[in-house]
């Protein structure tokens, strides 16, 4: 396995990736979030992915740099985990640790002391993922909408 940035050659596996993560939209829209976003050339915006010797994508994690307030942070800027998957046969083998690790060597050159993140209350395998790759959780929310 190597972990690398991520490239345009990605955006097919990346994007059916991401739409296993975020169903709600097909793998064609994700592929122009992902050129817009993470391939656009934004030094605040960052993609690492996983890549096995076969040369199939095993996971990738999304990030940026947040310059407003981050939620459960003390400083400014953040660097926050804004997605990360992996496929489900390299679960429980690295992947997701070296993925994360790659954003945290990329977040402290980038000047940051804190990396960020968040999940779903009910994803507890995501909690379990965070905690075991050394986030801390710091609080918990709910969030409400009153439609006008």
């Amino acid at each position: 396995m190597r972990i690398r940035h991520a490239t345009a050659a990605d955006v097919p596996q990346w994007a059916a990736m991401r739409a296993q993560l975020w169903p709600d939209d097909p793998p064609a829209a994700h592929a122009e979030d992902i050129v817009g976003t993470f391939l656009s050339g934004d030094p605040d915006q960052v993609a690492f992915v996983a890549e096995g010797h076969d040369g199939a994508l095993l996971g990738f994690v999304e990030a940026s740099i947040r310059h407003d307030y981050v939620d459960g942070c003390d400083t400014s800027p953040v660097a926050f985990g804004e997605g990360a998957f992996i496929v489900p046969g390299a679960r429980g083998t690295g992947v997701g640790r070296a993925l994360v690790e790659a954003v945290a060597d990329w977040a402290r050159a980038k000047g940051c002391t804190e990396l960020a993140s968040n999940a779903l209350l009910d994803n507890t395998a995501s909690h379990a993922f965070h905690e075991a790759v050394g986030f801390e959780e710091t609080e918990r929310v709910v969030f409400f909408r009153r439609m006008l």
